[in-house]
């Protein structure tokens, strides 16, 4: 019997919700900015990285008129990724009354980290409790086209109806808790069933990989994944291998042009082993990819920001949106098709260098370390999330 998206797993969909599909800063900013302009009650935000750029300070300025017309405003970001905003730009925030977090996982016994992989990796803001946006877009202006060839292509999603709620409601889990406004629970916004998939160290930690797991075993027809930074488990490239075996159309979309070498170089030494078994390959050349988003036959699709790689699988905090729907994976299967065609380079196995000596024994090691590397994740420290609130030093008196 075929698997439906509400076999794949346990986990519920909420019905009644509109996705629309933004793609790049181009399309995300305006329209998160816009939503913000309008907050009237409340805004939570998430963010991995928050530079002092154009983006940035866009944000900020957004941010501080909301707080001075009374909006509640909660803005978490990673204490490694967003690690250099001036003095002046936190008290601008501060002053204004918006309470900004910093995500810290844990103390330094000696000076040391042992936990220091472990990041804020999501990205997510909910607005009054109404409208909602997920994805792997950072507030940075490199998510823009023009910034040029370094900037990122990248993907989020806007989300309207009821699962909005349920955002609320876990960004709200994450803040000290204190009085909230009350918001009522969105009305229908449309005939999308959706729902939140996390990853983190405790109770949910390994729910995206299990997802597409789910998705890719469930498959019959076509599976679609572009992903930055891809070096998965042992058992997420098996079922991509049994998957092409079976006559599904397998197809990957990998970095051509990556902001970081190693993230290529470490994606290739799968090349051979998915190629030998039909999975097709396709490198994007235009820009540094660092989309998250993937569809599986004609309903699922998802898009967030959890990598394919033994950080975001088995360390980082991670956030992402599943949509079961026709309309959607169809919309985005055509958006990769057209990637595909334009902006990438397929890898052919006979393209291939012959790999010995050295690289041979690289490959071996490699493959062998993905193996065996969320079972030894799981050993590591995992201490409860932690925020620390931001401080200003006094003001000079004289």
């Amino acid at each position: 019997m075929r698997k439906t998206p509400a076999a794949i797993s346990s986990d519920p969909w909420v019905e009644g919700n509109a996705v629309a599909l933004l793609e790049n800063g181009n399309a995300f900013f305006p329209r998160l900015f816009d939503a913000i302009s309008s907050a009237r009650r409340e805004l939570l935000l998430e963010t991995f990285i928050l530079f002092e750029d154009r983006v940035g300070l866009q944000l900020g300025a957004l941010l501080v008129a909301a707080a001075r017309r009374g909006v509640e405003v909660d803005l978490t970001v990673d204490g490694w990724g967003t690690p250099g905003l001036s003095e002046a730009f936190v008290r601008s925030l501060v002053e204004a009354g918006v309470r900004l977090h910093v995500f810290d996982p844990g103390p330094r016994p000696f000076g040391w980290r042992p936990w220091a992989l472990r990041r804020l990796h999501r990205k997510i803001v909910v607005v009054d409790g109404a409208a909602a946006f997920v994805g792997g877009i950072n507030f940075s202006a490199d998510h823009l086209t023009e910034h040029g060839p370094g900037a990122k292509q990248d993907y989020a999603v806007e989300v309207h109806g009821p699962l909005v709620a349920d955002l609320r409601m876990f960004l709200l889990r994450q803040l000290p808790t204190r009085p909230r406004p009350s918001l009522t629970t969105p009305a229908p916004a449309g005939e999308m069933r959706v729902r939140l998939a996390v990853r983190d160290n405790h109770d949910h930690p390994d729910d995206i990989e299990r997802h597409y797991r789910a998705a890719i075993r469930a498959a019959r027809e076509r599976v679609v994944i572009a992903n930055a930074y891809f070096f998965p488990g042992y058992r997420l490239v098996r079922e991509l291998r049994l998957a092409a075996r079976r006559g599904v159309d397998v197809r990957l979309i990998l970095q051509g042009r990556p902001d970081m070498p190693i993230a290529r170089a470490a994606a290739s030494t799968l090349y051979l082993h998915l190629l030998s078994a039909g999975v097709r390959i396709f490198e994007y050349r235009l820009r540094p990819l660092h989309g998250k988003v993937a569809l599986a036959d004609t309903r699922w699709s998802t898009v967030g920001s959890s990598n394919l790689d033994p950080l975001s699988l088995a360390l980082n905090l991670e956030a992402n949106l599943e949509v079961d729907d026709r309309g959607f994976n169809t919309m985005l299967h055509a958006h990769l098709g057209t990637l595909m065609m334009r902006d990438c380079r397929e890898v052919l196995v006979q393209a291939l260098p012959r790999v010995r000596g050295l690289a041979l024994l690289r490959n071996y090691l490699a493959f062998h370390l993905m193996r065996k590397f969320p079972r030894w994740a799981r050993s590591l420290p995992r201490p409860a999330q932690q925020l620390r609130a931001a401080t200003l030093a006094p003001r000079d008196a004289g």
